[in-house]
């Protein structure tokens, strides 16, 4: 596929298949993920790789599809309050391209904010100086949702003088 039809068909998964996704292709994923955009080369991302003990106390209540691999994504904070919203965005973008190296090798993902709440920030052990950006299900679709219809780009295109 290339990478515009990639980003075309990409989907949130919200129900896989059982089968294990092999952890070379993950740290690949990541590797690739890694080349995101961010400000001054912080690389803030974090990657926790979430055991079942930790993922029963989430309690989600999909148990994010049954997806076989759960990693949870934090951003260390900055120095200064825009850095830290920008090590936030940039760990957005190292998300997304894990979720489109992923989706162009045939796996799904399902991001979830789920982490946001102290409650599931101390079951993840986030330190207080991250934020938690997202928390990923991970593994072969089993059901593949249809698009979403989707506002035409040019209701959202502003001409400045």
């Amino acid at each position: 596929m290339d990478i515009l039809d990639v980003i075309k068909s990409r989907r949130n998964i919200k129900k896989f298949k059982s089968d294990a996704v092999q952890l070379d292709l993950i740290y690949s994923w990541l590797e690739a993920a890694k080349m995101a955009p961010n400000h001054r080369m912080t690389e803030p991302w974090e990657v926790y790789f979430v055991g079942p003990d930790t993922r029963a106390k989430l309690n989600h209540k999909t148990n994010f599809g049954n997806a076989p691999v759960l990693i949870a994504v934090l951003s260390k904070h900055g120095a200064t309050a825009i850095e830290k919203e920008e090590n936030a965005m940039a760990t957005a973008c190292f998300i997304q391209n894990f979720n489109l190296a992923a989706w162009a090798e045939g796996v799904g993902t399902f991001w979830s904010s789920i982490g946001i709440t102290a409650k599931n920030r101390e079951i993840l052990g986030v330190p207080s100086n991250y934020d938690l950006i997202g928390v990923l299900g991970i593994g072969y679709p089993e059901i593949i949702p249809d698009p979403k219809p989707r506002t035409s780009i040019m209701n959202k295109i502003k001409n400045l003088p």
